[in-house]
C-alpha cells in the first residue's frame, strides 16, 4: 500500500543530533491517510507526558480490553461514500486527533494525487496551524491538543468483478522499538442500495468493536502494537 501522508515535527538541530531516538506516532500507511510524529528522546523528556517506558509494548498488535486510565491519543476518521465514490475512487474524508502529544512544530503531509480540497477547520491547544500546499503546519503543540481537519481522499479500490476495499492503517504510536496505547475510531456510511457489505478484518473481539447497521459502519479499537483495517464490499 503507498505511503500517501505524514505528520511528523520540522526538525531542529537538537533532534538530528539523535537520529536513532525517535518517538514515532504513525496512523496511516494506505491510500488513505498516514501521519507519523517523531520527535528526539529529549524534547520528549521535557515537552512531552509519556508513560513509563516499562509500559511499552514491544509485541506485534494486542487489543486491549481495559482502556489505560491515563488519556491517550485518539485518532477519528469519518469516511462518506457516495456513488461517486464507486466510479472515482475519491472519498470524503473528516479526520480529528485528540490528546496529541505535545511538540514544538509539527507538519501534516499528504501524497499528491491522493488528496485534494484539504481543509483546517478546527484546532486548540495549537498556538496556529494552516494549510501550505498538501500539507498542515503546526506550531507549538500543547499537551491535550485537538485538531480535525477535512479532505477529499482517493480511498476505494475497486478489486474487479465488482469487489471494492477500503483500506487503512497502519496505525501505531511508536517510541523506539515498542508501542504506546492509542484508540482508532472509524465510521464510515456507505449507500446500502449500492453496496453490500462482506467482510471486516481484523474480526470483532475485546478491545476492537464493530457496530454495523445498513449503510453505516464504526470500528472502534484500543491497542498497543500496528493495527491495519479492511473492509470488504459487493456492488449490488
Amino acid at each position: 500500500m503507498a505511503h500517501v501522508a505524514s505528520f511528523h515535527p520540522a526538525r531542529s538541530s537538537r533532534w538530528m543530533s539523535l537520529p536513532n531516538k525517535l518517538l514515532t506516532l504513525c496512523f496511516w500507511r494506505s491510500l488513505l491517510l498516514s501521519a507519523v510524529l517523531s520527535a528526539g528522546l529529549a524534547q520528549a523528556a521535557t515537552d512531552l507526558t509519556f508513560e513509563s517506558a516499562t509500559d511499552v509494548n514491544e509485541g506485534i498488535l494486542h487489543f486491549l480490553e481495559t482502556p489505560p486510565a491515563k488519556r491517550i491519543h485518539h485518532h477519528q476518521n469519518s469516511f462518506h461514500i457516495d456513488a461517486a465514490s464507486i466510479t472515482t475512487g475519491w472519498v470524503h474524508l473528516t479526520q480529528c486527533h485528540d490528546n496529541l502529544d505535545a511538540v514544538p512544530r509539527a507538519q501534516i503531509t499528504f501524497r499528491e494525487g491522493y488528496v485534494r480540497d484539504l481543509k483546517l477547520d478546527s484546532y486548540k491547544q495549537i498556538e496556529t496551524a494552516w494549510i501550505e500546499g498538501a500539507s498542515v503546519q503546526l506550531v507549538n503543540v500543547q499537551p491535550g491538543a485537538r485538531l480535525c481537519l477535512s479532505a477529499l481522499t482517493r480511498a476505494l479500490r475497486h478489486s474487479g468483478n465488482g469487489y471494492y476495499n477500503l483500506y487503512s492503517g497502519p496505525y501505531m504510536r511508536k517510541f523506539l522499538d515498542g508501542y504506546y496505547p492509542m484508540r482508532v475510531t472509524l465510521d464510515i456510511e456507505y449507500p446500502p442500495e449500492l453496496l453490500m457489505l462482506l467482510d471486516i478484518s481484523p474480526s470483532e473481539e475485546p478491545g476492537f468493536r464493530h457496530l454495523e447497521t445498513p449503510g453505516s459502519i464504526r470500528l472502534d479499537a484500543v491497542f498497543e502494537g500496528a493495527l491495519s483495517t479492511l473492509i470488504q464490499f459487493e456492488r449490488l
